[in-house]
């Protein structure tokens, strides 16, 4: 219960023969960046749907999401503009913007006080870029997107999300956080993954507006620099593409899972963090050498979570971090709770 196959779909049949299928009729490998001899129909293909999917004009790949967020800011930002970033977003983002020449501003994590405090400090940038994740990896949070878009909109500055934990789980056609919070039209990029709900392999893509995605085309390094995702990859890609068009079903899944062990943990006693609507469970122990030795005690137990302590998370702030996945059956959930309540009393947690 520690992967982010929050679908199931890493090994779903018809996801699999899509991966063969497309190794068989174009190759394993191009041994090539897009931009020479990297680029085949499933690749602009793949991105016409994620455009698609995201209601978005165009999307550019990248080899992962982490990459999508390290081209990024440098390739769109100059010393005349401001980034302004929750201070909980992932080292991605926190990478990328340390790459460009921008301002920058960092505000509380979600506290929109501050955010608005932030952008009247970056008053005169010439393009204010707010950053934010979409769900939050350690915390299982949602960032409040109605609510930064309402001050980006105040303040004339645009909104980008990472949103690699909400794809494929938020909104109720999955497509993330916009979606979720009714905020598609007003969020200016959307940054993502393959890598977790959408097959769990790798990749990453930013969709937006047609003139940004051309603009990185030209200027984003990781896009330039690195070899084409493998056919394997984007035909799979399609296929859970496909899937999340004709049926809310795993989405459904996941979503009462999510909400019958959050229910089950807590009645157990525990203390958990995050939205009731993230499959991201955090169960706190504040502990790091307890956190550590309750996640070997699970394992035995056949329960497989990580503990996190210092420096992934705030000092003091050690936890177990629980995913559920639209896989996983209430008997699978139901084991996880009671090993959780099994090893809870042994060390006087609970």
């Amino acid at each position: 219960m520690c992967a982010n196959n929050y679908l199931g779909l890493s090994a779903d049949p018809l996801v699999m023969a899509a991966a063969r299928e497309a190794l068989e009729s174009h190759g394993y490998g191009l041994a090539s960046v897009r931009f020479i001899c990297g680029t085949q129909d499933l690749h602009t293909k793949l991105e016409r749907q994620l455009s698609g999917f995201h209601r978005k004009e165009d999307t550019i790949l990248y080899a992962s999401c982490f990459d999508a967020n390290a081209g990024l800011f440098e390739a769109l930002l100059s010393k005349e503009d401001a980034v302004i970033s929750d201070q909980l977003n992932h080292a991605s983002i926190i990478d990328g913007v340390r790459l460009c020449k921008a301002q920058r501003f960092r505000y509380l994590h979600t506290d929109m006080e501050d955010l608005e405090r932030k952008l009247v400090e970056a008053k005169d940038a010439r393009v204010k870029l707010i950053a934010t994740d979409g769900v939050f990896s350690m915390d299982g949070s949602v960032a409040p997107l109605r609510d930064i878009c309402d001050l980006a909109k105040k303040h004339s500055a645009l909104v980008m999300v990472d949103d690699c934990h909400a794809t494929g789980v938020l909104g109720k056609g999955g497509r993330g956080t916009p979606e979720y919070w009714g905020v598609e039209d007003q969020v200016d990029i959307v940054n993502s993954t393959l890598g977790k709900a959408l097959g769990g392999a790798t990749g990453g893509y930013t969709s937006g507006r047609r003139d940004v995605v051309e603009m990185l085309r030209q200027k984003s390094r990781p896009y330039l620099f690195s070899n084409t995702l493998a056919p394997a990859v984007v035909g799979a890609s399609l296929e859970v593409l496909r899937q999340l068009r004709s049926s809310s079903d795993l989405r459904d899944k996941l979503e009462d899972n999510t909400s019958y062990f959050r229910t089950r943990i807590k009645e157990a006693g525990y203390r958990i963090k995050g939205s009731d609507h993230s499959p991201i469970v955090p169960v706190m122990l504040d502990d790091a050498k307890l956190a550590g030795e309750v996640a070997q005690r699970m394992l035995r137990e056949g329960v497989y979570v990580v503990a996190f302590s210092y420096p992934v998370v705030p000092q003091g702030q050690a936890r177990i971090r629980v995913q559920v996945s639209a896989a996983h059956s209430k008997e699978q959930l139901d084991h996880a709770v009671e090993a959780f309540i099994r090893v809870g009393k042994e060390f006087s947690i609970i």
